[in-house]
């Protein structure tokens, strides 16, 4: 009988490219990977258990080390979880102050997972620019919130701190210099013929592959997935005149372009807030009650779940979470790197996707 499978080669849990453990199992017929299998389990916290049982005020602070990448969105998502059980209404000046916030952090987390492809395909020169320039993005969430990564920005009701003026101005000032920048990063991406040669064509997935697998995020619009962006139905981003950002191309390249192109949709969504910040409180007051919710967000990577039951001291009873890269790397492995040319399609193929596997693991 012929053998169809010539060697079994492993690509992690530990490997240069990576940016947290995860192991890849990779059967190949010579240059060509016939299939590939996900093995995870390196980094299991916990957390949701570490949750049940503790007031809200705590799991506040849990809530954003689920992830170091995209923390300020579970801060998010898990207040508007707890604003839903209570009905607590949000001032519109922090609402503003909000998405300002969040869409810094999502522009950390884009500039981020493109250092991370540019990396694995051995552009370095590009990877670094965007590692510096992502420096002045987490530099101005620092001047908001007092931090640049666990912020515990966001409270029910409101936000802990304004945006003064004298910040406002030069956070509008870094925005214009990153946007100038990005531009030239852009350009570099987009008409370098060996970035070229790595990335069109490489890892395609189609729009039915898309939504047969339950992808989200940046990787279901690259694949043309319409109406997938969770923003499309918050109430602030639908006052701000938020639109979806898609491509159809399906592969490496697109997947990296829709967080490109959502990095400059970030910037001027921070810019119309700040020009229209409506005058008044930052906080509304509230008490959080006993009940229970589902509530959903878009992260960087796609939608982010929380389901919360709470008791009237406003303890979390019981809590899960559902977090997006789960539904993006299965379809990695078994859409995008399927009949892949080379072990090294299957690096950049995965880095792609931008998988966390602290959400996946929390």
């Amino acid at each position: 009988m012929k053998k169809t499978v010539d060697v079994s080669i492993p690509l992690g849990p530990m490997h240069p490219c990576w940016k947290e453990p995860v192991r890849l199992k990779c059967e190949t017929a010579g240059e060509r990977v016939l299939k590939t299998e996900l093995e995870l389990g390196y980094m299991k916290k916990g957390i949701e258990r570490i949750m049940r049982g503790r007031p809200w005020q705590e799991v506040m602070f849990l809530a954003e080390r689920v992830c170091g990448i995209c923390s300020v969105v579970h801060n998010m998502v898990f207040i508007e979880t707890m604003e839903e059980i209570s009905d607590i209404p949000v001032p519109p000046r922090a609402a503003y102050l909000r998405v300002v916030v969040n869409e810094l952090d999502r522009m950390a987390s884009h500039i981020l997972a493109n250092f991370s492809y540019c990396y694995t395909i051995e552009h370095e020169t590009l990877a670094m620019y965007l590692l510096n320039i992502r420096e002045t993005v987490l530099d101005n969430l620092e001047r908001i919130t007092g931090s640049r990564i666990n912020t515990a920005y966001m409270i029910p009701g409101g936000v802990r701190f304004d945006l003064l003026p004298e910040d406002a101005a030069a956070l509008l000032a870094d925005l214009a210099k990153v946007e100038e920048e990005m531009k030239r990063y852009v350009r570099i991406f987009e008409t370098g013929p060996l970035i070229a040669l790595r990335s069109k064509g490489i890892g395609y997935m189609s729009r039915e592959e898309a939504i047969r697998a339950h992808t989200v995020g940046p990787t279901a619009r690259a694949s043309g997935v319409e109406d997938s962006d969770l923003r499309l139905r918050h109430p602030t981003y639908r006052e701000l005149g938020f639109t979806q950002i898609t491509r159809t191309e399906g592969d490496n390249f697109a997947r990296v372009m829709v967080r490109f192109q959502e990095v400059f949709q970030s910037i001027d969504l921070i810019r119309k807030c700040v020009e229209t910040l409506p005058e008044g409180p930052i906080r509304g007051g509230g008490l959080c009650k006993a009940g229970e919710a589902s509530y959903a967000g878009e992260a960087p990577r796609g939608e982010l779940t929380y389901t919360i039951k709470t008791d009237e001291y406003g303890r979390v009873v019981d809590i899960a979470i559902r977090t997006p890269s789960i539904m993006n790397i299965e379809a990695c492995a078994h859409s995008m790197i399927v009949d892949a040319a080379s072990i090294a399609d299957v690096t950049s193929t995965f880095i792609s996707s931008d998988p966390c596997i602290a959400c996946n693991e929390r």
